[in-house]
């Protein structure tokens, strides 16, 4: 049966076979399992064939009608896994339309003239509590079998959510990755004369979609962070003239300031666990990284040598910092552990090395690399196999996917001043720009959504 939502779900949490067939987890015979090899990098995409989605009966939504709703889910999931560089969906003249009775019952030797190794088929249906069904099937078109079939049970207006989830579940499959599609980005949009910038904090899915802005951009706004449950949001503001660090509620719109204190405060991220914020804060002409409770009080001092200590992450278990420190002479990277004891630098290439954050997995640091320009580039944990992934002017501020694979960054033009976002994946090859409605800078990338 089909999972459905609990009262004010957005997508099913878990999603049971739709109609008749093996269990989600069932797939092809041993020997026959189509995967793609991630390990180095990939030159030749798979070839994937995502044909538009019928409907066992056209009915209208407030979304549109499922007929259209069909193309539409297909275009998203297309979209999501040609963006992902692993995967070349075959276009939509090269596809044969599927009726709904061939969702179950693919038409295996029809595809297999298309080259296509793999077939996602689906469907859009309208049910009678006001819901939407989209199923989701993952078939291996050469050794004719069915990899995957899940079904997600959505309210009209999250039917993208149903998309990236079915993308979610094809990428998670033939990969062996963890999922990402189905995320939100928060960033700063900016906008006017480059020594005039306006800047207010926006909202959007991982591909652009759902934009939205939350603040006015009466005060600029730098540096925003999620966390973990996704309903708050650090954030540096120069409201009043006074940069500060804010803690902004997403649905009630209220904010608070994490340290009411008289002092410059700002570079904060959320521990993993969401108990605590890292801030930097500068006290009596020093700059230093801070630990304060997530629901305010007393902050713990966590470096004390002189210069400038910023710019803290957490790893993902929470025992040890990331940061950025010129203790040597220039911005290099250091590791500590959580309470501040034991720290090390870990980066000795040439340049300087900023803005670190710890991968979702575990096994590397991304940052941003200035030598003669400003690169995005990732390292071990120890500091060894640093490696830049971009070669823009000015690309830097990496924030990592949920699943650890790719980064999303913004890239400054030469002289104009103006951001863009970019996402970029672990090969260095697979760069694309982020669409937004104006230019955009400080991205960081949410968890996966419930």
């Amino acid at each position: 049966m089909i999972l459905a939502l609990l009262p004010g779900a957005a997508v099913a949490q878990q999603a049971a076979p739709v109609g008749p067939g093996p269990a989600a987890d069932a797939g092809p015979a041993p020997g026959q399992r189509l995967t793609v090899d991630i390990s180095g990098g990939i030159s030749q995409p798979m070839p994937i064939a995502i044909p538009i989605m019928p409907t066992p009966n056209a009915m209208a939504t407030p979304a549109g009608n499922t007929d259209a709703l069909g193309r539409q889910v297909a275009d998203v999931i297309t979209a999501d896994l040609k963006n992902s560089g692993l995967f070349a969906p075959l276009a939509q003249g090269q596809l044969r339309p599927v009726a709904f009775p061939e969702v179950t019952a693919p038409a295996y030797d029809a595809w297999l003239p298309t080259g296509a190794q793999a077939l996602v088929q689906g469907f859009v249906q309208s049910n009678g509590d006001g819901t939407l069904t989209v199923g989701c099937y993952l078939y291996d078109v050469f050794s004719k079998t069915e990899m995957v079939r899940q079904g997600f049970v959505v309210r009209p207006a999250e039917w993208r959510r149903a998309a990236h989830k079915c993308a979610d579940t094809v990428y998670s499959r033939l990969t062996g990755e963890g999922p990402y599609f189905d995320s939100q980005v928060i960033y700063v949009s900016e906008t006017g004369p480059k020594k005039n910038r306006t800047k207010r904090l926006a909202i959007m899915d991982q591909d652009g979609a759902n934009h939205r802005f939350i603040t006015n951009g009466q005060s600029m706004v730098l540096t925003p962070r999620f966390a973990p449950s996704r309903q708050t949001v650090v954030f540096m503001s120069f409201e009043n003239n006074q940069p500060r660090v804010y803690v902004y509620d997403v649905g009630s719109g209220r904010k608070r300031l994490v340290v009411d204190q008289p002092y410059t405060t700002f570079a904060p991220r959320f521990s993993p666990d969401g108990r605590y914020i890292l801030f930097s804060m500068i006290m009596n002409g020093n700059c230093d990284i801070y630990r304060v409770s997530a629901s305010g009080g007393q902050a713990t001092r966590l470096t004390t040598s002189p210069g400038i200590d910023t710019g803290g992450s957490y790893s993902p278990d929470g025992s040890k910092i990331v940061f950025e420190s010129d203790r040597s002479g220039g911005q290099q990277l250091y590791v500590m552990n959580a309470d501040g004891s034991n720290q090390k630098r870990i980066s000795f290439g040439g340049g300087r090395y900023a803005t670190p954050v710890w991968s979702p997995r575990g096994d590397l640091i991304a940052f941003t690399h200035v030598g003669g320009g400003f690169s995005v580039g990732v390292m071990a944990p120890d500091g060894s196999g640093a490696r830049d992934l971009t070669d823009g002017w000015q690309d830097e501020g990496p924030t990592w996917s949920p699943n650890g694979r790719v980064l999303m960054f913004f890239r400054t033009a030469r002289g104009s001043g103006r951001a863009d976002l970019w996402s970029v994946d672990l090969t260095g090859v697979n760069a694309r720009r982020i669409p937004t409605p104006l230019d955009g800078s400080d991205p960081a990338w949410g968890p996966l959504l419930p």
